[in-house]
């Protein structure tokens, strides 16, 4: 079985930044995403989701790296500084369309 790999690029970051993505991310070349609410604690403290100001997204983005490079770049260069974010990304298969 032929199956391209891509990479499940992961943003962690605050809620507010979620309007903002929804616009850059296809400027970026994406093409789809999954946002989701996240809650937890990390190295900028407890995010309960309770309110959603103080709540965090997970967004994700299966993509060519080329694309992850762009968009993580972007990120870093607007975001990463000013707001709670985490970024990661993992190779995967993807399996149909």
């Amino acid at each position: 079985m032929n199956t391209p790999t891509h990479l499940l690029l992961t943003i962690v970051c605050e809620a507010l930044l979620e309007s903002d993505l929804e616009q850059e991310l296809p400027r970026l070349g994406v093409t789809g995403y999954t946002i989701v609410d996240a809650r937890g604690l990390g190295v900028h403290g407890r995010r309960s989701g309770a309110w959603r100001k103080e709540g965090n997204i997970r967004v994700e983005i299966l993509c060519a790296p080329q694309i992850a490079d762009s968009i993580i770049d972007f990120l870093r260069r607007n975001y990463e500084a000013h707001y709670g974010m985490l970024i990661f990304s993992s190779a995967v298969q993807v399996y149909g369309d």
